[in-house]
């Protein structure tokens, strides 16, 4: 197993497929931390969100292109009432409050979920690039190369939309400094709005996107949320890069983690993290401490 290339190929690949889910994940999260100061814990049920609306588009819709495309829109809409009754008013309270009131709302989320949707696992088995093809004498789904190949288009997309736009530009002067910003006439109660949006909307995406290769269920959210949390410290705050740098540190050290130390696997991700916040306490990449 070892001298077979394509063995390591598939696992190569499976990193950077659970890479590109984290990255849909974390871009959100950590533009959030970085731009709002707000600890998000309910980010996850967002993502399961995603996934159980991507279901019911599917179903309803008759494909999974229309869940692609409906699912962070929906997730989006839930986004923006949870920040006009909730996050708003959370971002000046400090983190306690906001970590046990997101923590509370991944409770009152998945209860919800469990309404609509039930507690079975809930999957679709017609969906794009369903087949697989032969690497290197290995059967690999085509479908995980879809995810690499969509986690990429996102990134590049983020990364134009942050360098070489007018909001990009808002949302880097807001993350250095949001009162000299405000001062320079960025709209930045807006920016914080719209960045949370957009953090939003890539959660459903990525739930629509995770859901014919993994299934959906009530509560999934709670899983991914600390392997997310673990790569927006990694990468460090408020950065594009640290997120896709973090994101696959992450994903290979949890797939060939489960490869050859299975019972361990979640403890090197953790001796990772102990290992770069000694080495760069404020992450690899942070747009701020």
């Amino acid at each position: 197993m070892l001298t077979d290339s394509g063995f390591w190929f598939v696992q190569i690949l499976n990193s950077l497929q659970l890479a590109m889910l984290m990255l849909l994940l974390s871009v959100g999260l950590t533009v959030i931390f970085g731009l709002m100061n707000f600890v998000n814990l309910a980010h996850g049920s967002l993502y399961a969100l995603g996934a159980l609306a991507g279901y019911s588009f599917a179903k309803t819709l008759g494909g999974m292109w229309a869940a692609y495309l409906l699912s962070p829109i929906a997730v989006m809409l839930v986004g923006a009432v949870l920040y006009v009754t909730l996050i708003d008013r959370l971002r000046r309270a400090g983190p306690m409050k906001q970590v046990l009131v997101t923590f509370g709302l991944i409770f009152v989320l998945m209860d919800a979920q469990r309404y609509f949707w039930g507690t079975d696992q809930l999957g679709v088995t017609e969906y794009p690039f369903s087949g697989s093809v032969e690497i290197l004498g290995q059967i690999y789904p085509t479908y995980r190369l879809f995810i690499i190949v969509l986690g990429l288009i996102v990134f590049g997309l983020l990364y134009f939309l942050l360098e070489h736009t007018k909001l990009g530009a808002e949302v880097r002067a807001s993350v250095d400094d949001a009162e000299t910003a405000s001062c320079l006439g960025v709209n930045v109660e807006r920016t914080f709005f719209v960045v949370f949006l957009i953090g939003c909307a890539l959660a459903g995406l990525a739930g629509a996107v995770a859901m014919p290769a993994f299934s959906a269920e009530a509560g999934m959210g709670v899983a991914i949320l600390v392997p997310t949390l673990v790569v927006v410290v990694v990468g460090g705050l408020g950065s594009l890069t640290g997120a896709l740098a973090g994101s696959l540190l992450i994903a290979t050290t949890l797939t060939f983690g489960q490869v050859f130390f299975p019972e361990f696997a979640g403890v090197l991700m953790y001796a990772l993290l102990v290992v770069v916040l000694l080495i760069r306490p404020s992450g690899l990449f942070p747009v701020r401490s």
